[in-house]
């Protein structure tokens, strides 16, 4: 079960056992947060019973006798799920934990609502030496059963579980459930498919605070869970393996091999037309369909969406959405980009103006145009016409991290291809002013405004904002809008769909020029991020398969490990 940001329903679930002396100093410090809170009483002694009964604002669940922690938590999970939460933050009873971290996690479970959201404790010298190296020895043996180093900490009781497939996991393998149960939930929970990410919190160690930690009977647990956890990885590991090789961001994805059936194509195409290019296409794009194994997953996730957000706002859908023929149109719109460049794109035939396009588009003498797209449709094969039929120079920034083979196969056949092409690593102070002089001389510039450069990192802080986009929080890269605001010239929002057997060309006004605020900056931005996401969403719900973006758009990259 797939949860939105706008289903994103959490609470609090709070196991005790004998801790009725820190609990309401917990709940004053939790209360800011405004969340529902559920208190699992394991079995506690009379005096905390009666502590836990004076309580208000909660829901007490009480265990006639100490099951341990796991068997708490567990029932509080089901607990927050009968009642209709879809997200539930596990708190230790004993004020250990860093409650004022609780809206940091809060916004990574919304921003990632299918990932188990974990601390990665920073101790301070209240820890215990013994507690501090005993848990070296279990992470090295959750790096052995999951073959990841990615669980930086599997013992920190201080997390948000995404309740549907935390207790799916729980009805199905029965985890521990004393203090194993932290371990062996996020181990069965990355087998199972489900990602932890982890948030740098705050750990004491209180000088009076009570451990219910039996250092005989907990040890001998913990081992005999990572004895059945091992031989349980045995039978995994080929899908662990090809988990380390899942999708990733767009940046970090190395270019197919398949370029080389490409190169095929298109020289064919030069040589023996469009026909025979066509006879090859469907045998080359299958072959890099069952061999693109992330890609592939990447297009059906996306038409998932499209399906999803179609029924949402009652609109009709193309037949035949598949991502096999979303690879295919994939195929023909680097076909498409050949043929423009050629000239062997045909106005009326081949492409036409949708209804008010062509007056938004019309040049003015002296004054350049910024244009705003996206890897939505064959926008190379509009900039080529421009050139080509109307003499119209369109300058595109393009990224110098990504794609590289394939542009060098492109201009080998149509060397023109290159021309104005401005590469770039980032977006910076220098290509303002790079962009400036062609905007002074008449000329265009085009920039895509969906896609996170590599270097989306300054002073430690993403350069992103998080927009609605197909019913999910999607991050869009702040530097094409503040670079559209810097320069000062009309905006105008573009994309060229397939429809209808033809291209057709949309473009619309999107700002003239694009403004600001210093007082209001952020909010400014965000508000124009919005407007963009919007529009994009309405142009890919028009023609879903000339969505271009073959990764998991919804995701950041990852970021460099720092521990947190």
């Amino acid at each position: 079960m797939r949860v939105t940001a706008a289903a994103f329903r959490p609470c609090v679930v709070i196991p005790c056992y004998n801790h009725g002396a820190t609990m309401a100093s917990v709940l004053a410090r939790l209360q800011p947060s405004g969340l529902p809170c559920i208190i699992v009483d394991d079995g506690s002694e009379p005096a905390t019973k009666q502590q836990l009964a004076q309580l208000s604002g909660v829901t007490l669940i009480s265990l006639a006798t100490n099951q341990g922690k796991g068997a708490a938590v567990i029932t509080g999970l089901k607990a927050a799920w009968q009642a209709g939460f879809t997200h539930a933050i596990q708190l230790d009873a004993d004020g250990q934990h860093a409650i004022e971290d609780v809206p940091r996690f809060l916004q990574q479970a919304r921003l990632y609502p299918e990932s188990l959201i974990s601390g990665a404790p920073d101790y301070d010298e209240s820890v215990p030496k013994s507690r501090l190296y005993g848990r070296y020895v279990t992470h090295f043996w959750v790096w052995i059963e999951t073959l990841s180093l990615s669980l930086k900490d599997s013992m920190c009781g201080f997390r948000v579980y995404p309740l549907a497939a935390t207790l799916a996991v729980v009805a199905k393998h029965r985890p521990g459930k004393r203090m194993d149960f932290d371990t062996e939930i996020m181990v069965r929970l990355y087998w199972a498919g489900t990602d932890s990410r982890f948030l740098k919190t705050r750990v004491i160690y209180p000088p009076d605070g009570l451990s219910h930690f039996d250092a005989l009977r907990d040890n001998l647990r913990i081992s005999w869970m990572h004895t059945r956890l091992f031989f349980g990885m045995l039978p995994r590991i080929p899908s662990l393996l090809a988990r380390r090789r899942k999708s990733a961001h767009w940046a970090q994805v190395p270019e197919r091999k398949g370029l080389a059936g490409m190169r095929l194509m298109l020289t064919t195409y030069q040589r023996l037309g469009r026909r025979a290019f066509n006879a090859l296409l469907y045998p080359v794009v299958g072959w890099m369909w069952l061999t693109g194994r992330q890609q592939r997953k990447a297009s059906q996730q996306w038409l998932e969406r499209v399906r999803q957000q179609a029924r949402c706002q009652q609109l009709p859908l193309p037949q035949g959405l598949n991502s096999y023929r979303h690879f295919l149109r994939f195929g023909d719109a680097m076909l498409n980009k050949i043929a423009a460049w050629r000239g062997d794109l045909l106005w009326g035939r081949d492409i036409e103006f949708a209804p008010g396009s062509r007056e938004v588009l019309q040049p003015q003498a002296g004054q350049g145009k910024l244009i705003l797209a996206a890897h939505l449709g064959d926008i190379e094969a509009s900039r080529a016409l421009a050139q080509v039929e109307a003499g119209l120079v369109i300058n595109a920034l393009v990224f110098t991290d990504h794609a590289q083979r394939f542009r060098q196969i492109l201009e080998e056949i149509a060397p023109q291809a290159g021309v104005n092409l401005l590469p770039v690593s980032h977006i910076g102070p220098e290509t303002a002013m790079l962009l400036q002089e062609k905007l002074d001389a008449g000329e265009w510039v085009a920039i895509v405004g969906d896609r996170i450069a590599v270097n989306t990192q300054r002073g430690g802080e993403r350069r992103v904002c998080w927009s609605r986009f197909m019913g999910s929080p999607a991050p869009f890269p702040q530097g094409p809008f503040i670079l559209a605001a810097a320069l000062r010239c009309p905006v105008i929002l573009m994309m060229v769909l397939r429809e209808e057997g033809k291209l057709r060309i949309h473009a619309e006004h999107f700002a003239d020029p694009l403004l600001l605020p210093r007082a209001a900056r952020q909010q400014a931005l965000q508000d124009c991020i919005d407007r963009y996401a919007r529009r994009l969403e309405f142009y890919a719900l028009r023609s879903p398969l000339d969505w271009f973006n073959f990764y998991d758009f919804w995701q950041l990259p990852p970021e460099k490990e720092s521990g947190c």
